[in-house]
């Protein structure tokens, strides 16, 4: 076991499923002779030539059609948006094209793609490049979106994207390219749609996925302090939902807060509250409680940032209110 970056972890999953498969191939801006706007595809141009490591203009809408259609051929695309917030002019290929294709050809046409890049909050880049979209792909039918957390994760998971045959949305984070985990050397995966408890609890369960799983670790181990055992669950991926998993373990501790790094209305967190309370009503103690951001566009100050995106003093804040604290 080896520790190395999570942008690095990204770029081996690619290396090693694009030298298994020369269907496979990488399209985005930057990603060429730039090694990508935040260097995940290094050195990539080199190995394997610029017929399957291809720079595009900014047109967003155009390269997310061609790889709509290089699916449709056979091919397996990786499409990298420089971030999600820029895969709004390219929302109608994705829903319309990419997530229908196989149910409106009668399953003649599966669209083995992954359309990947960073997502959310990262520092002052003010409204229009702090969104977040989790929610809003995993609400449409026939896409898979999956939210890592960690390198080790990052990998198993982004190899089993390029591996699935179904359109997958594949969220990362530029506040975590940096971040630095545990690799193994060897091969492995990690399946789509299976949550992990990532910290064993009995007082209160606390769910969250994404770069904010860093506010649920941090925010548990404050607890722990003061004896509050908080059972900690990484969801990796939010369509599918592990919903078992989470409700088993509120079967358990009675108490569930959720941290998300979204707008409140129609978040991830709405729609666990609703089956929780439909499949373990009769288990919970307290009210559920929910950590989002604000329900404003993210400004630039960095003050007015910190107030409105989830931290770990409004999660230890709900953790306590749950328990009547």
């Amino acid at each position: 076991m080896r520790e190395i970056q999570f942008r690095e972890a990204l770029r081996e999953a690619m290396n090693e499923e694009m030298r298994k498969d020369d269907k496979i191939f990488l399209m985005g801006e930057e990603v060429a002779e730039y090694n990508g706007a935040y260097k995940v595809s290094q050195g990539m141009l080199d190995e394997f030539g610029p017929e399957r490591v291809i720079d595009t203009p900014i047109a967003e809408l155009g390269f997310a059609g061609i790889g709509v259609g290089a699916a449709m051929n056979g091919l397996r695309p990786i499409i990298e948006f420089m971030t999600f917030n820029f895969s709004l002019v390219a929302i109608d290929q994705v829903i319309n094209s990419a997530a229908k294709m196989m149910s409106m050809s009668g399953g003649q046409f599966p669209i083995p793609m992954v359309f990947r890049g960073p997502t959310g909050n990262a520092g002052m880049l003010s409204s229009q490049h702090s969104q977040n979209f989790e929610n809003w792909y995993a609400n449409c039918p026939g896409l898979k979106v999956v939210v890592p957390s960690n390198p080790y994760d990052a990998k198993g998971l982004l190899k089993s994207s390029i591996r699935d045959n179904d359109p997958v949305i594949f969220m990362e984070s530029e506040l975590m390219y940096g971040d630095k985990g545990q690799v193994p050397e060897g091969e492995y995966l990690i399946p789509i749609g299976v949550a992990e408890v990532v910290k064993e609890g009995n007082d209160v369960t606390l769910v969250s996925f994404g770069k904010m799983m860093k506010i649920a670790t941090a925010a548990a181990a404050e607890m722990e302090k003061e004896g509050t055992s908080v059972e900690v669950i990484d969801l990796k991926s939010v369509r599918p939902i592990d919903y078992a998993t989470v409700v088993k373990s509120v079967q358990k501790t009675n108490r569930l807060v959720i941290v998300e790094e979204a707008w409140p209305l129609a978040s991830i967190s709405t729609e666990i509250t609703y089956h929780v309370q439909k499949h373990a009503f009769d288990y919970l103690d307290a009210p559920i409680q929910r950590i989002t951001n604000m329900d404003v566009p993210l400004p630039y100050a960095p003050t007015l940032i910190e107030a409105i995106l989830p931290n770990v003093k409004r999660t230890i804040e709900a953790v306590n209110s749950v328990l009547y604290r």
